[in-house]
């Protein structure tokens, strides 16, 4: 594992509206490894979707959930008081975690290699994980602390694991 100085914990979508049966058993996972983190000095950066009206996913699929005033888009409460003590809580409209506000923080503190874990892995923390790739970061995916929201859990391999 790298050194945490060169490191942060990308915590995806661990929303209200997003845990569900198929991802609440990743949540207490999330949360030590999150407590874990921070206790060791690591910055973690959380990232929560929204929905806004208009959007692709309303316009297509009439998907209107997660709108920004409805309490889905807060926190898992496991997760609440971490996210007092992260580095950041970004806001992001698409399924990608590398918004322009992340790219800001990873050159601000010099991050090489993004740990990341959340809801829905075939989905936001994949795609997290290959922009992280494609910017020419190190992504690392943490498969027992990511979950699908909707079906049968979806994981991606990693090579190595946080001890």
């Amino acid at each position: 594992m790298t050194g945490l100085a060169s490191a942060v914990l990308v915590v995806v979508d661990v929303q209200v509206g997003f845990v569900r049966s198929t991802s609440q058993r990743a949540v207490p996972v999330i949360a030590d490894l999150v407590a874990r983190w921070q206790a060791a000095g690591g910055d973690t950066v959380f990232t929560r979707y929204l929905n806004h009206p208009g959007s692709q996913f309303e316009r297509l699929i009439g998907w209107s959930a997660m709108q920004p005033s409805s309490p889905e888009i807060e926190l898992a409460p496991e997760l609440q008081d971490a996210g007092k003590r992260a580095t950041a809580i970004i806001d992001k409209h698409t399924y990608s975690s590398l918004t322009p506000e992340l790219v800001g923080l990873i050159r601000e503190h010099g991050w090489t290699d993004l740990y990341v874990c959340g809801i829905a892995t075939e989905s936001c923390v994949l795609k997290t994980a290959v922009d992280a790739f494609k910017a020419k970061l190190t992504p690392w995916v943490i498969t027992d602390a990511s979950a699908s929201r909707g079906g049968s859990s979806a994981r991606v391999s990693s090579s190595r694991r946080l001890k």
